[in-house]
């Protein structure tokens, strides 16, 4: 009965990195050790104080709809939040409190393009980007970035993507799945740029704020003329260890919130009530949590970049924040494994290191980046010393 579906939805690919979570999870089931480093979730609880604060909603009855956009005290918090870590003024109307930042990026982007419409994305991107533009009717305009520039746009790439037809530009800093962060002056050379000309939107994708280690964050709608056009998004699910929360919020102009308020009102309505109440707990508790678990990220970083530095045919620049590196690999193929598979590409070879050495990894061809693969870090330090052993002895055993 495919006749039937809509051609958007029939035509979207699915996500590869929950396909690659769900057949590591299919071999775990089978009895198979399989070391999972493909989920972008942190391997952390949620903070005390913020799943408190939920199981005191539940207590207390706060079991009921709230505003559309969001609690009136949480999206005050966030206003707080975005001027006391990002120097930006915005006011609660400003603010749309979402079932997590992922749907903040596709309402934004639904609202903003349109067909005929093109929206830049650089890669290595995140999988669901061109995805949601193909959904909105709008053209994603690929755009590479490698290991020369450590996967960060430059001005000059930028300004040759650029049409009369670009609508948006989608960025993430740090990022998911590289773990790139642009500078200031970066992110001042891109906006000159953008500002020249007038139409373009920046989709900000910030989820990953607070888990840097060599590199400063800065909001690029905090800098000269870009406040008005850049829709930022963040969330609470990466820095908070709150996944399965589901809570995010996108801070832009009024017009543009009000417009994907009005969509959100017929897809979800707000966030769930109990959720709400531990965001603002989220936001209001000690950064200590978030301190430890980005200081556990960081050693994890450090062992897994050196050892996939002393693999031969490896390239791996070094990520400055979230929690994922991207090495290429791509000198592995073409070559076959003891078994007799033939590595094609990055999927056959995650494929192979998954199903023959029960690790699982993302392939690059997901992000957009053929000649890359993804891996978490977001794992105990005993599993990613055991997934690396493994990793090794799998490509080491490749003709």
């Amino acid at each position: 009965m495919h006749q039937f579906f809509n051609p958007r939805v029939a035509s979207m690919q699915p996500s590869a990195t929950l396909a690659m979570s769900g057949r590591a999870k299919e071999l775990k089931r089978q009895g198979a050790d399989v070391i999972a480093l493909s989920a972008g979730e942190p391997d952390f609880n949620t903070p005390a104080p913020i799943a408190e604060a939920g199981i005191q909603a539940i207590r207390e009855g706060f079991t009921r709809y709230t505003q559309n956009a969001g609690m009136l005290p949480l999206r005050e918090a966030i206003c707080a939040k975005l001027l006391r870590n990002n120097g930006l003024i915005y006011d609660p109307g400003q603010i749309l409190c979402s079932n997590g930042a992922k749907q903040s990026v596709a309402l934004a982007v639904s609202v903003l393009a349109a067909e005929g419409d093109e929206v830049i994305i650089p890669a290595p991107y995140w999988v669901s980007y061109p995805e949601m533009t193909r959904s909105a009717g709008a053209t994603p305009v690929i755009v590479p970035t490698g290991v020369e520039t450590d996967y960060r746009l430059t001005p000059a790439v930028l300004e040759a993507a650029i049409t009369p037809s670009t609508r948006l530009l989608i960025m993430c800093s740090p990022s998911n799945p590289t773990g790139s962060v642009y500078s200031r002056a970066e992110l001042e050379a891109l906006a000159e740029v953008l500002r020249s000309h007038g139409r373009i939107v920046v989709v900000s994708d910030e989820i990953y704020e607070h888990v840097v280690y060599d590199a400063t964050h800065t909001a690029i709608a905090s800098l000269p003329g870009m406040q008005e056009r850049t829709i930022t998004v963040n969330g609470f699910s990466k820095c908070y260890a709150m996944t399965g929360w589901r809570l995010g919020y996108m801070a832009g102009p009024q017009d543009v919130v009000k417009q994907a308020a009005k969509l959100q009102g017929q897809f979800t309505s707000a966030p769930s009530s109990i959720t709400q109440k531990a965001g603002l707990a989220a936001l209001n508790m000690s950064m200590e949590p978030l301190n430890t678990m980005v200081a556990a990220f960081r050693e994890r970083r450090d062992y897994l970049l050196s050892r996939l530095r002393a693999l031969e045919g490896v390239d791996c620049p070094k990520p400055e924040g979230a929690f994922y590196l991207f090495p290429q690999v791509a000198s592995y193929y073409g070559k076959t494994a003891p078994s007799g598979r033939v590595i094609t590409g990055s999927e056959e070879l995650c494929f192979y290191l998954l199903e023959e050495h029960y690790v699982a990894l993302v392939p690059g061809a997901a992000f957009g980046d053929p000649n890359g693969i993804r891996i978490s870090y977001a794992a105990s330090m005993d599993d990613l010393k055991a997934a690396l052993a493994r990793i090794e002895r799998g490509l080491a055993a490749l003709s």
